[in-house]
């Protein structure tokens, strides 16, 4: 049996729509996406004591002629997975890689959003900005990106836009199948729930997805309680608003981020700060789709 690696790999960021690129992606006939999404592998140590003959087994399955991909974002978490890039670079020497982005400060709330209704953070944002690192560290782009370029070089790394795959999304998935080799015209945008979202903002608990998730659960919920005790309890459990971040923490986020986007305007040969993030996001993504 031929053994199969991954070709590519989405490797981040975290709330940026890599889970959206990651299912369209296996919707298409010439690719193969992992199950688990998420492998982790190459970033925790627990799962990367696994071995490589359960990585490469996330494959098997593969048709010869599909190109494998996996997307964990773990892979774009510096300082927490230090050990990731090492370990790619010695099983996949020349793999190619996705970096999926998001404005900053937007994929930052995201992230906080994320971490509440997980449980992991329950302080305000205000609070969190300065507590926990990753919300700022996860959304320095150039800072994650750098030492993949040292590693596989700029043109083994495609650049995606969470911005212009919600405004043009069949251009952006033509324009990843032509990085990865495949013909653009091969490739359709499919229409599917959004992946991964956190909009709804609900915190979860333990048991949360056997008692609200499950289908014989929601059953009996619905045949046993109230539905006006239903809504009582969802309402105590979602965010009522979305996060307002302080003035002072705005103008701090974006010094930061803009120290971190001028290094990335020089990767990408295009400006890019906080206040035209979007707008130079489309641009970027509509300057190389015509290339």
């Amino acid at each position: 049996m031929t053994i199969r690696k991954p070709d590519f790999i989405i490797i981040g960021a975290m709330k940026s729509a890599t889970s959206t690129l990651h299912e369209q992606l296996a919707l298409q006939p010439d690719f193969f996406m992992s199950n688990p999404k998420e492998p982790y592998y190459f970033s925790d140590d627990e799962i990367f004591s696994k071995g490589r003959d359960w990585y490469l087994s996330l494959f098997s399955n593969a048709a010869p002629q599909q190109l494998c991909g996996e997307s964990s974002t773990h892979y774009t978490k510096l300082p927490d997975y230090p050990e990731t890039i090492s370990r790619m670079k010695a099983e996949l020497p020349s793999v190619k890689l996705i970096y999926v982005l998001r404005h900053p400060v937007e994929r930052l709330v995201s992230h906080y959003i994320h971490q509440w209704s997980q449980n992991v953070i329950s302080c305000d944002i205000n609070t969190a900005i300065a507590r926990y690192d990753e919300l700022i560290n996860y959304s320095r782009y150039a800072y994650q990106i750098q030492p993949y370029i040292e590693a596989y070089g700029r043109d083994n790394i495609l650049f995606v836009f969470n911005e212009a795959l919600r405004v043009r999304p069949q251009a952006e998935l033509e324009r990843v199948a032509a990085f990865l080799g495949v013909d653009p015209s091969k490739v359709k945008w499919q229409t599917i729930s959004e992946q991964n979202v956190s909009s709804e903002r609900v915190r979860k608990f333990k048991g949360y997805h056997l008692l609200i998730e499950s289908a014989p659960m929601t059953w009996l919920r619905r045949v046993l309680i109230p539905k006006g005790f239903r809504e009582w309890v969802r309402k105590n459990l979602t965010m009522k608003k979305k996060p307002d971040i302080s003035e002072d923490n705005r103008v701090e986020l974006e010094r930061i981020f803009d120290a971190d986007l001028k290094v990335l305007s020089q990767i990408l040969e295009q400006d890019f700060t906080t206040a035209t993030f979007k707008d130079s996001a489309l641009g970027y993504a509509s300057k190389k789709s015509h290339n």
